[in-house]
């Protein structure tokens, strides 16, 4: 049977326990096998240290390379801690950019999925202040393409995507802003309809989405688009990396150090995680 690597993030998280948990949990798919990547050492719960962030590392290194030669179909990712990791070389903003450097992918984008809303982000992970200056209409346009061919994969349909303003009311005519005149609206004229459409204030559109009128969002920046996704689905969210030449997912929170050892960390969204992993890669 094809098979899903799943790694545990820094052990010293809940990512060995709910890795534990969904992997016992009954809820994933019988037609593949499940490899757990990593090693916990000697990781105590709640007390990350050096060595549980190289072993992370190590980790996402092993399961790039298992997945780049063909021995796994996806990937599965578990959470890490960034900050000790980048203290000891690891050169990434986070796991999605990491894996696009491995890969050697230029096309990528963050995405996130869960309950009834998707989202997927033009810029992800820079400061909130450097946002509009790195957001540009062919950016809209790539990020947007990966989003539809994502959610048309799913839906075996052409997706209906709507995509946020940057400001508040979506600009307001300008009164507010003027990246939804210059940058926005231009890129989703590129991107076409009935497919897709906007730009609409992000202060309603979520509500929209959720309540069935879109199968996604185009957001610009990262919080645009997580903090709806968790408020939503934080449970069940799931972080995917599109474009890449295989599925690799994740569940959407972090360490969480504090509930590590304690047993009260549900495994919601790594059961959610595994599943949309393998649905992709099935689908592959």
């Amino acid at each position: 049977m094809p098979v899903i690597g799943i790694t545990l993030g820094d052990a010293a998280g809940i990512g060995p326990e709910i890795v534990d948990a969904a992997l016992r949990s009954g809820k994933l798919d019988g037609g593949f096998e499940y490899r757990v990547i990593g090693e916990k050492a000697d990781a105590r719960p709640g007390d990350p240290t050096t060595e549980t962030a190289r072993a992370a590392g190590a980790a996402l290194e092993e399961s790039a390379r298992l997945a780049l030669a063909g021995e796994i179909a996806a990937v599965v990712t578990g959470p890490i801690h960034k900050a000790r990791m980048q203290a000891e070389g690891f050169a990434f903003p986070g796991q999605t950019e990491f894996f696009a450097a491995r890969t050697g992918v230029r096309d990528f984008a963050m995405c996130l999925t869960g309950g009834a809303l998707t989202v997927a982000l033009v810029t992800a992970h820079i400061p909130l202040r450097a946002v509009a200056e790195n957001l540009h209409a062919g950016e809209i346009v790539r990020v947007g393409r990966l989003l539809a061919a994502f959610l048309a994969r799913r839906l075996g349909r052409a997706p209906r995507i709507a995509v946020a303003g940057l400001n508040p009311h979506a600009g307001e005519s300008g009164a507010l802003g003027q990246e939804e005149i210059t940058l926005i609206a231009p890129a989703v004229t590129l991107l076409g309809a009935p497919e897709f459409s906007g730009p609409f204030s992000p202060d309603t559109v979520f509500h929209r989405a959720v309540a069935g009128e879109f199968d996604g969002v185009l957001c610009m920046y990262h919080d645009q688009g997580l903090i709806p996704l968790k408020l939503h689905a934080f449970d069940s969210g799931v972080n995917v990396t599109l474009g890449l030449p295989f599925p690799r997912t994740s569940p959407d929170h972090g360490t969480a150090f504090e509930l590590a050892g304690k047993g009260t960390a549900r495994p919601d969204s790594m059961i959610a995680a595994i599943r949309l992993a393998a649905e992709l890669a099935r689908s592959r």
